[in-house]
């Protein structure tokens, strides 16, 4: 369980309604420095007018970042949503703030931050915190929780691209005041990815591409301490495994009971960038056994491409898992204890076809519901969020109208809530700007949708990350994790 904040009873009624203005938390020593070391008058131009180039960027140190209005409220529904600040080059501030926080007319590399906000219905999408990394620039990406609830950490997509760090760890001990605890990178793997926790402690991540944003990519684990301890595979059989057929995993989902690995294989991440002969999308999934973190065998979706996301249906006597097969618009379903038409362990089947607007959507990324009844699923570019019925495999059943134009612009990351009642689904996924190929739309809206009681979906609340962070050029809101900590005796942090 996280350590609850206890209210300070020498606060009078009058600072609950004007909470303290709070200073951005002071930057924390990264693992690696920044290669051009961030010296106020002398670096500030190179930022201004550092031009964008082809792959790598000028590893400009981000400027600092202006203080925000906090909130004392101690909801039992918290929303965390790990957040890359504008576009990195932005206008949007004042000329005197632009002098106060060092930012010029027409150019910006703010920190990229995670925002905390009340989930609660009294407070719902009311501001609480706002904790910054040391780095701009990252595409801040997928974001986890620890099993204990103690720490949070975030991908950064693009982090690579200015040479720093990947990863992103946050005490929440205190969940309504989050602060910045380490970032560290590994060393030939990158582009980070879907994050799972340990039972015992630290966090199995994807990450998508090598250090140089090519295949292969790599497993990567970390210690209880968030200390990187592998890469995996490790094993001569696994290495020869993963540059037989590319290995750019982006999905991840784990069976402990089972002792099963799957992850899912998207994109060659270089592919995107510019120059580029056109993205390079993967059709395979590998299945793992966990206590060796070794490869069992590569699961083909003939051109699936992009696998973008794999999942084990809670529940399910045979771990079977849905996998979303972006180029085709379909769920694959996956047994990894059949075998293959060419007796390898693990067989995949068409399970749905999402239909033609589902085809090409950039990203299709899913979750379901805790009984593993409901399997819902985003599609970026179709603007489309799908809901199936999933209690009878034999049978799924639409619980959505394809047709129907829903509330959203470029929905991507998706999570039912612990308390099975909503699902939160961020509006962003990626937008590279001139140097990349992918630039999705978005209206950077956090969604919290209803679940009704036969799973379909009733839109009715979200926040809005464009207005409030004006002087950061706006608010690129990726991932989100929630904790609910309404029966403290069994809170959840998903």
């Amino acid at each position: 369980m996280a350590e609850m904040a206890t209210s300070d009873p020498r606060k009078s009624a009058l600072s609950r309604l004007h909470p303290p203005l709070a200073e951005p938390d002071p930057l924390a020593q990264l693992s690696l420095p920044p290669l051009i070391p961030s010296v106020p008058g002398f670096t500030d131009p190179i930022v201004q007018n550092a031009p964008p180039l082809p792959v790598l960027q000028v590893p400009t140190p981000a400027l600092a970042s202006p203080p925000f209005q906090g909130s004392d409220i101690k909801p039992k529904k918290i929303g965390y949503s790990w957040t890359g600040a504008g576009d990195n080059q932005h206008a949007g501030m004042s000329s005197e703030d632009s002098h106060r926080y060092r930012c010029a007319d027409k150019s910006c590399h703010p920190l990229d931050f995670l925002a905390t906000y009340s989930l609660d219905d009294d407070t719902f999408g009311e501001f609480i915190w706002l904790t910054d990394v040391p780095t701009s620039g990252n595409s801040p990406h997928h974001s986890g929780s620890s099993k204990d609830g103690n720490t949070l950490v975030g991908g950064g997509l693009l982090s690579l691209l200015k040479v720093q760090d990947t990863a992103f760890y946050f005490d929440v001990s205190n969940p309504y005041r989050p602060s910045f605890k380490k970032s560290n990178r590994a060393i030939t793997s990158a582009v980070t990815d879907e994050i799972r926790a340990k039972p015992d402690g630290g966090f199995l991540i994807t990450y998508m591409g090598s250090a140089a944003g090519t295949s292969p990519g790599r497993l990567v684990e970390t210690d209880n301490n968030f200390n990187i301890i592998a890469e995996l595979p490790k094993d001569l059989a696994g290495q020869a495994n993963i540059v037989k057929d590319n290995f750019n995993p982006h999905g991840l989902s784990i069976d402990f009971a089972k002792n099963l690995i799957l992850t899912s294989d998207f994109i060659v991440p270089l592919s995107i960038l510019k120059p580029s002969l056109g993205k390079i999308s993967d059709n395979t999934l590998r299945l793992w056994n966990l206590a060796e973190r070794t490869i069992i065998s590569t699961i083909t979706i003939p051109n699936g491409g992009g696998i973008q996301d794999v999942k084990f249906i809670p529940n399910n006597p045979e771990s079977a898992a849905l996998a979303t097969a972006v180029h085709l618009g379909q769920v694959w379903i996956v047994y990894p204890f059949r075998q293959s038409d060419d007796g390898k362990q693990g067989r995949a089947e068409l399970f749905y076809d999402l239909g033609p607007k589902a085809r090409d959507t950039t990203a299709i990324y899913s979750d379901f519901s805790a009984d593993g009844k409901f399997f819902y699923a985003t599609l970026t570019t179709a603007n489309h969020i799908a809901a199936l019925d999933i209690s009878d495999l034999s049978n799924p059943k639409r619980l959505d109208d394809p047709n129907e134009t829903q509330p959203t612009i470029g929905p991507h990351y998706i999570k039912v809530t612990p308390d099975k009642k909503h699902i939160v689904v961020t509006d962003y996924f990626v937008q590279t700007g001139d140097i990349g190929l992918i630039n999705t739309p978005a209206d950077f809206k956090a969604l919290y949708i209803d679940i009704n009681p036969d799973g379909s979906l009733h839109f009715n609340r979200s926040i809005d990350f464009t207005g409030p962070y004006t002087n950061r050029g706006g608010a690129k809101p990726h991932s989100a994790v929630v904790f609910d900590l309404t029966d403290p005796a069994h809170p959840y942090y998903y």
